[in-house]
């Protein structure tokens, strides 16, 4: 029996090639952060919605209780905005939700990162009635 030709390179090179033809370059992106009291996710998405890159505290090297520092959220920040940036990324609008520490300290590290920011949204869910508080101690 002779030996079979395998072919599954050149599917390869012709996913490349498709993938190179389709892929745009983006120049204006969403930029998420939620920060809550354990860690701070930030997320850069296309118009349409589509994740291009993501990062958190856990992401930038840190584990357990330093996730929820400040230090955290802008390591993270630096980590996907040189990212960003490098692909060609320029303008971003800002999104933030929660009230963890760091939520404006990303917002400088991805300024520093060469990325412009055209407009900064706070999107932090406020109760207007809520949840009925707990009843009244007695003593």
């Amino acid at each position: 029996m002779g030996k079979r030709k395998s072919v599954w390179h050149k599917n390869i090179e012709k996913v490349k090639e498709l993938m190179g033809k389709y892929s745009k370059k983006e120049s204006e992106a969403s930029v998420y952060i939620n920060c809550s009291f354990n860690n701070t996710i930030i997320t850069i998405t296309n118009k349409l919605g589509d994740t291009l890159f993501w990062a958190s505290g856990g992401t930038a090297g840190l584990k357990g209780s330093r996730r929820s520092t400040a230090h955290a959220a802008k390591k993270a920040a630096k980590k996907i905005g040189t990212s960003a940036y490098k692909t060609g990324l320029v303008r971003v609008d800002l999104f933030l939700k929660g009230i963890g520490k760091g939520r404006y300290g990303v917002a400088k590290v991805l300024r520093q990162t060469g990325l412009k920011i055209q407009k900064i949204t706070d999107i932090t869910p406020i109760p207007f009635n809520g949840c009925r508080p707990p009843k009244k101690r007695r003593i």
